[in-house]
């Protein structure tokens, strides 16, 4: 199989489970009331998902094949990002306090590393 056909393949089949798998909760749950334990469970799912990018992101950072390696203003962005949210509920109001806590970190402590 060559390598165009492989990649087109698997764009297809992942683009139909991915269909199928949306479209099972619009098809079982159209005309019926979701059980009380699945509405509860899915409202974790937004937070999970976050959660599963945001933290490899800051705390997986390193050279390919080494051990993790902490980058401090990615945490320090981070910290400061989660006290914005909480204190605002303000999801603009935390990627650019988030963002700009970032760029502060990473200049203050490139100041450090000078000489």
């Amino acid at each position: 199989m060559s390598a165009t056909l492989t990649f087109w393949t698997v764009v297809i089949a992942v683009g139909a489970v991915t269909y199928l798998s949306r479209l099972s909760f619009i098809a079982l749950f159209a005309r019926r009331a979701m059980p009380p334990l699945m509405v509860r469970a899915l409202r974790f799912v937004p937070a999970a998902m976050l959660t599963s990018i945001v933290v490899p992101a800051i705390a997986l950072t390193g050279p390919p094949g080494g051990g993790p390696v902490v980058d401090y203003a990615k945490l320090i962005a981070a910290i400061a990002a989660a006290l914005i949210a909480w204190r605002t509920r303000s999801g603009a109001a935390t990627m650019g306090g988030g963002m700009l806590a970032l760029w502060a970190a990473q200049w203050l402590l490139s100041l450090g590393r000078i000489g």
